[in-house]
Formats: C-alpha cells, sequence, structure tokens
C-alpha cells in the first residue's frame, strides 16, 4: 500500500480546522439570528453583552450564555431582560449541545415553535411570565431528555401534547394559561413538581397517588375527582321497555288522583293570601328579644339608630346579619382601590350575604357575596389600640404603597365604636392552613416553601422602607395572615390594622413588651422589630413544620434548645428530608430565623437585611436547579 505523501497532511489538517471554524461561525450565526428576533433593535439599551459576529460566544462573555469546557454553548439564561421579541427555536436549536433554556420574566410574544424538538439534548425549559400564545407544539413531545418545563403565566391554549412520552419529567408548571381538555396521565411518583390551575381543563384528574393537592389543580371549573370534589356519575344507559296497556279503571284512578292534588294546592295557595296581610309584630317583636338576648359578635354593628339588616335578600337569609347598635349619622364606607365596589354603600354591604369565618383575639372575619358574584372578606376590628381619626390615616398611607405581594384593603368603614376593614376574597386559603391543616401538607415542598419565604420577606422589606417615617409596622404577623391568590403566589394581608402601644423605633426587652398573636408569651416586640421577630417564627414554620404553640409546647424554644444540643438536622421537617431537600441551605434558612427571633433583638437584622439573606440562599438553590441537569 503506498504511502499518503508527506505534503498532503497540512491540508488535510487545513481542511479539517476550516470545517470545524465553519461549523463555529454557523453556530454564531445562528445565535445572532436568534437574539435579532428575540429582541429586535433593543440588544445595546438592554445591556445585553456580545451576541454579534466579531466575538466567541464562549471566549467573549456572551450574556446569559455558559458553554462547556469544550467550547460547546449548553445553557442560554436571559430572564428578566426586556425581552420582546419572538422565540425562533430553529435558530436556537442549532447549537446542538444546548441543554438549559431560560427566558422567564419577558414580554416575548407569538408561538413556540414546533422547531424546538430540534433541541434534542435540551433538559431545562423555562418560559413563565411571558405572553407567548397559541398551541404548545406537539413535537415538545420528542423531547425526551426534558426534566423540568416552566410555561407558566402565558396566554398558552388548547390541549396539552403527549408529555406522558417524557419519561424523566420531575417538573411540569402550566398555571395561569388557557390549556384545556383532559389532563395527562403521567407518571405522578416520579414528579416533584405540578401545577396547572387556573386554566380550562375538564374531565377526572388521573390518580396523583397523593403527591399533589388541591392548589395544583384549582381554577379549572370543570375538573373533578381527587384532590378536588368527586366526579359525578356516569349515568346508566335507559333501556326502552314496552309500555304495559293499563286498564281504563286505573287510568280513571290515576286521573282522579291528580285532581285531588290539583285541589290541595289550590287550598293552600288560598290559605296563604288569606293570611297575608296580616300583622307581623309578634314576628317582630320575637326577632327583637333574640337580638337582645344573644348579643352576637357574629352581628357587625353599623351606625344608623335603632335599625337591623338581615344578611341576604328576599326570603333568602344568611346565618349571620349586620346590625347597629349606634346612633347619629352614618359614616360613609371608605373605598380605597377597587373599581369592582364604585358606588357601594355601607347599607348595600350590610345587606349582602355574608358567612362568619372565624373569630380571633383581635376580631371577626366574615365573607360577604354582593350582587354580581363579588366576593369579599370584611375583618370587623376590635382591640387594635387605634383612634378612629389614625385608623383613617393609617389605612390612606398604606393604600398609597402598592406592593404585589400585599394585599390591599379595597374598603374601610370606620366610625365612633366600629372598624371595618375589606378585601377581595382570596380562595386558596392561607400558609397555617397549607402547612397544618391536612395529611396532605407535605406535598408544600422545599422549593414552594423557599419561594413563599422569598416573597414575604421582599414585600415586607418594602411596606418597612415605605412607611417606616409613618412608623406603621404589620402589627400581627403570623401565618394566618399570609393568603395564596388565584395564582397561588403569597400575599401578606392585614397590614398595619394593629397598632402597638409603644411607638418608639427602638426595642425594649421582649419580656415587657406587648404580645404578638404570632409570637411566643412574653416575645412580642414593637413596631418592625417586632414584625422581624414574627417572621422568623414563620420561617421555623416552614422549616418544621410544626404549630407554633401547642400544648404547652414552644416553637422557637424547642428550635434554639435541640440547635445548641448540636442536633440541627432533627428539627427540620420529615417531608423536607425525604424529598432530598439541600441541608445547607435549610440550615442557612434557620441562621436567618434564628437571627430574626435573637434574645437581643436591639443586634437583630432589618428586614431588607433578611431579605437579602433568603435571596442569596434562593438563588443558590435555582443555580443547583437550573445549572445541575
Amino acid at each position: 500500500m503506498d504511502r499518503i505523501p508527506i505534503w498532503v497532511l497540512p491540508i488535510v489538517i487545513f481542511l479539517i480546522f476550516r470545517a470545524a471554524k465553519s461549523e463555529e461561525n454557523e453556530v454564531k450565526q445562528a445565535l445572532v439570528q436568534f437574539m435579532e428576533k428575540l429582541s429586535p433593535g433593543n440588544v445595546t439599551r438592554n445591556g445585553i453583552r456580545g451576541w454579534n459576529m466579531s466575538t466567541d460566544p464562549c471566549i467573549g462573555n456572551w450574556t446569559g450564555v455558559v458553554c462547556d469546557k469544550q467550547g460547546s454553548v449548553r445553557k442560554i439564561i436571559l430572564e428578566k431582560a426586556n425581552l420582546t421579541g419572538v422565540l425562533d427555536a430553529h435558530s436556537l436549536c442549532v447549537t446542538k449541545a444546548l441543554i438549559v433554556l431560560s427566558l422567564k420574566n419577558n414580554n416575548i410574544t407569538d408561538l413556540l415553535s414546533e422547531d424546538i424538538a430540534i433541541c434534542k439534548e435540551l433538559t431545562h425549559l423555562y418560559l413563565s411570565e411571558n405572553r407567548f400564545s397559541g398551541d404548545l407544539p406537539e413535537s415538545l413531545s420528542q423531547l425526551s431528555n426534558l426534566k423540568r418545563v416552566d410555561i407558566s403565566n402565558n396566554n398558552f391554549y388548547g390541549e396539552l401534547p403527549d408529555i406522558q412520552k417524557i419519561s424523566g419529567l420531575i417538573s411540569f408548571l402550566a398555571q395561569n394559561n388557557q390549556l384545556e381538555g383532559q389532563i395527562p396521565d403521567l407518571d405522578f411518583s416520579n414528579l416533584k413538581e405540578f401545577n396547572v390551575s387556573n386554566n380550562f381543563f375538564s374531565g377526572p384528574i388521573p390518580d396523583v397517588k397523593g403527591h399533589f393537592t388541591a392548589a395544583s389543580f384549582l381554577g379549572n371549573p370543570k375538573l373533578c375527582g381527587i384532590p378536588l370534589t368527586a366526579c359525578p356519575p356516569i349515568p346508566a344507559p335507559i333501556i326502552p321497555t314496552k309500555k304495559s296497556k293499563k286498564p281504563s279503571s286505573q287510568k280513571l284512578l290515576i286521573f282522579s288522583g291528580y285532581v285531588i292534588l290539583g285541589l290541595v294546592v289550590v287550598l293552600f295557595v288560598v290559605y296563604k293570601l288569606f293570611n297575608r296581610n296580616k300583622p307581623c309584630e309578634d314576628q317582630k317583636e320575637k326577632a327583637t328579644k333574640n337580638a337582645v338576648a344573644h348579643d352576637n359578635p357574629s352581628t357587625i354593628p353599623s351606625t344608623t339608630a335603632s335599625s337591623e339588616y338581615k344578611a341576604g335578600a328576599g326570603n333568602q337569609t344568611s346565618e349571620y346579619s349586620l346590625t347597629s347598635v349606634e346612633t347619629g349619622m352614618v359614616p360613609p364606607l371608605v373605598v380605597l382601590t377597587s373599581p369592582l365596589l364604585r358606588g357601594l354603600t355601607f347599607e348595600e354591604l350590610l345587606r349582602a350575604p355574608a358567612e362568619l369565618l372565624g373569630r380571633g383575639k383581635h376580631g371577626s372575619l366574615y365573607k360577604v357575596m354582593l350582587d354580581g358574584g363579588v366576593n369579599l372578606v370584611v375583618k370587623r376590628i376590635r382591640n387594635c389600640g387605634i383612634s378612629s381619626d389614625n385608623f383613617k390615616t393609617r389605612m390612606k398611607k398604606i393604600d398609597q404603597v402598592k406592593c404585589h405581594n400585599v394585599l390591599p384593603a379595597v374598603a374601610f368603614y370606620c366610625s365612633r365604636q366600629e372598624k371595618l376593614l375589606v378585601y377581595e376574597y382570596q380562595p386558596n386559603g392561607n400558609l397555617f392552613k397549607l402547612l397544618h391543616g391536612s395529611p396532605t401538607s407535605q406535598i408544600f415542598d422545599w422549593g414552594s416553601r423557599l419561594n413563599v419565604a422569598d416573597s414575604i420577606a421582599e414585600a415586607l422589606a418594602f411596606m418597612h422602607r415605605e412607611l417606616h417615617e409613618d412608623g406603621i409596622a404589620h402589627g400581627n404577623l403570623k401565618s394566618m395572615n399570609i393568603l395564596f391568590n388565584m395564582a397561588m403566589e403569597p400575599c401578606i394581608s392585614e397590614y398595619g390594622v394593629m397598632e402597638v402601644e409603644n411607638q418608639d423605633q427602638s426595642v425594649l426587652s421582649p419580656k415587657n413588651e406587648i404580645q404578638n398573636d404570632n409570637a411566643n408569651k412574653g416575645h412580642a416586640y414593637s413596631t418592625f422589630k417586632g414584625d422581624v421577630y414574627a417572621f422568623g417564627v414563620i420561617l421555623l414554620e416552614l422549616l418544621t413544620g410544626k404549630l407554633v404553640q401547642k400544648n404547652g409546647f414552644d416553637l422557637p424554644s424547642w428550635v434554639n434548645s435541640v440547635v445548641k444540643e448540636e442536633w440541627t438536622v432533627e428539627v427540620f421537617d420529615r417531608a423536607l428530608i425525604s424529598e432530598g431537600a439541600s441541608e445547607e441551605r435549610m440550615v442557612n434558612l434557620l441562621q436567618v430565623a434564628l437571627k430574626c427571633i435573637d434574645a437581643s433583638p436591639n443586634d437583630g437584622p432589618t428586614m431588607s437585611r433578611v431579605s437579602l439573606m433568603i435571596k442569596s440562599i434562593k438563588e443558590e438553590e435555582e443555580s443547583s436547579i437550573t445549572f445541575d441537569p
């Protein structure tokens, strides 16, 4: 066999190098085209570096691009970058080695193309908080390596593709879209996260094997089955039968029975009409005696003289009513933020059907149903330590501070004897019930708990900054006052309703301050430091899954004692341990909680500092998920 001339080798090497160079240029050109469509004309303005033909994606430090040691693009992460174009999946998937694509929190529009299937190696696809629309591509089911998919908070519609073909899927989030059809029968025992709430899914829910609560399915009116309401039974087929011929005498008896029944109905109607105009003083006297005898806190006083408004209209009355005990002029209902309540009067609020939700140390809570399907929650406040004038001022100042994770009051009422606060009804319950309310509470996983901690800390820090000069803290922060909206996002309710007696910004000894509902006896602090302490207790609830107090059990004292004995891992909720949550990050969050409930609060952190510490933990958690497929 003849040897290859030595002069041929340089040519071969040159051709191989040129081919490799050509392939690199093809990838670079495709990525530049991908960015041009993703952010037309905005690349420079957005501060996105690189993404041009004159630099290398891996060597030139293109914004959001992560490469491996071989120089292949492995991850593209462009979150909160104000991207406003469309996703060119064909150009994107020229990068054959891509495993992570995250475009969360932008304004990307249009469809998700079928070409996404070309990204065969893709394991993580995050497209939440954009404006995608249209049907999800059927080719999505061809991405057999996918592990995590988040398409929540978009405008996708139509039925889901056959995602049950993706055997390794461990997270699927599609809440707050317009998806329809039936939910695929996935391997729910393998899934760690699943949420399809607030869509248009219908039919029975597949067997989720107890891994997910109702929160994952709420907001789909035609959906039924465990963990939601039971599906109606399928009606049995009607088998036609031959009609038997009745004897004429039997028909006559049946006809006579109908005639007699009709006469009875007519006589009953005549009797009711005859008694209709009789005086009803006896009934009024009886109702008055009952109202006085009960003096029931399940009635909310108004300010009209000796008048009573029953909850409900016509003959339909609620179990509870909104009654009057004051005299004098009726102050108006102050409507703050909601256009739904424009023109609503105090009397209309009182006449609406009401349902008692619960009573507490500082008042009672009612669900009120207005005409038109608007549901409200009315908080009747007592023992709040706020004068009427101060209450009005506080409510108006708080209304001026807008925060996404703080539930705004939509109206309030304040008179000499009565203070009412009105909120929009939140149907998804509160943090206390999610943690302690049912045997399925363990489905509330580590990632969800960390998100709650981060959202509440950020919101509380914002409110403290905005209202610091006014000295308005929450005053009664506890897990029962952390509500979940339709998107299952946590919201702080009843901000600023309670006012502590000592308005000094410094914190006295916890042994001689006013007690906070959420804190343990002797551990409530004034104003903002009190909120920090109460938030620390909420962190302990999230980490341990235990009640704050029960039969003499004191959660902060118990946690401190366990930590001192160097058995720190024993404090964590077993559900978190079993799901494989990071012990390092749980310990870090525990350290934040302990700083918040420190017995020397003068040295304790502010909520802004607490929020930064939690964000750092969350970023580490997200990095571990995003970068370790």
